[in-house]
Formats: C-alpha cells, structure tokens, sequence
C-alpha cells in the first residue's frame, strides 16, 4: 500500500479526468494524479522518452534500466524489463546492469560508456572530460541532451515509487 491515499477524483480538472479515464488503471498513475498541475505533462514527457527521440529504442532502454537499478526502484525495473528485451537489450546485459557490472569485459564498448555516464549522472553532478569524450564518441549532441532528459526523468519516477512505496503492479500487456 502506498503511503499516500488514492487522490481525490473530485479535484481534478476536467482535462486530467480524461487522462486518467483513457489510460489503463496503474498505481503510478495514481500517485502522479495527486499533482493535478503537472500529470498531463508528465505524462507527455513520459510518452516522449519513449516515441520522439533520436536515441536508439535499445540505448533508452538501457538507460532507464540503470537508472530503475541505481534508484533502487524494483517498480521500474519491472516495468522496463519486458520493454528493455522487446527493445533488443538481452538477458545478459539486463543481469550485468541488475548488478552493477557496468564495467565488465562482457559489455559492448558502446553500452560500457552509455551506462558509465548514465551512473557518473546519477552519482556526481559533473563528469570527467574523458568521460565526456567518450560519449560524445558514441552519441550525438542531441542524444546527449536526451539521456540526460531520460535520467531526471526516471529518477523522478523511480523517487516516486521509493519515498511512496508505491506497489508492484502487473505490466500491461
């Protein structure tokens, strides 16, 4: 049970009532629903990370992963997991990112740098010029940009699913 209540239908606007109505039920929703002011942006920034970037469906996924992993947020690893794999990222990356391996030899050179800058972000609030160089090697400036998006982004999520508590629910489809 989540250590807040289900919000109040009666406080939301007509156009977050919409939202709420065309999505499939999820408790995440629930706790977002509370910020009547900002779900319908939330909810678009989240439909964005997944339909309108640059970066590859498997380095997002990636990302996501290691951010739900560094999070400590079981709600978004579950939930990414199914996608990660749909996305191309396999089993055996998935087990080395789920333990922190993010240096190991098993790892492409191109997913050992994306998911060390994803934890250097997640730990430090600089990184170091060699690590920039090596990213800037295997990514865009625009993909840069998004991974840095995709990282506040799931973190804030994986936050919400941690201080809340917010349960486990079954992935749709």
């Amino acid at each position: 049970m989540s250590r807040l209540g289900d919000p109040d239908p009666a406080t939301f606007t007509d156009e977050v009532r919409d939202l709420v109505a065309k999505m499939p039920p999820d408790d995440m929703l629930k706790m977002l629903s509370h910020s009547v002011g900002t779900l319908n942006l939330v909810v678009e920034l989240a439909h964005a990370q997944l339909r309108s970037l640059r970066l590859p469906a498997r380095s997002r996924e990636l990302v996501a992963l290691a951010v739900a992993v560094y999070a400590e947020s079981a709600f978004e690893l579950v939930k990414h997991e199914p996608m990660a794999r749909d996305a191309g990222v396999e089993n055996r990356v998935q087990q080395l990112v789920r333990a922190r391996w993010i240096n190991s030899p098993e790892l492409s050179d191109y997913d050992h740098v994306l998911l060390r800058f994803t934890v250097e972000v997640l730990r430090s609030p600089t990184i170091s010029d060699g690590l920039f160089d090596a990213v800037r090697d295997i990514l865009s400036d625009r993909e840069i940009v998004e991974v840095l998006e995709m990282i506040g982004c799931y973190w804030t999520f994986g936050r919400i699913t941690t201080v809340l508590e917010v349960p486990l629910t079954p992935v749709p489809g």
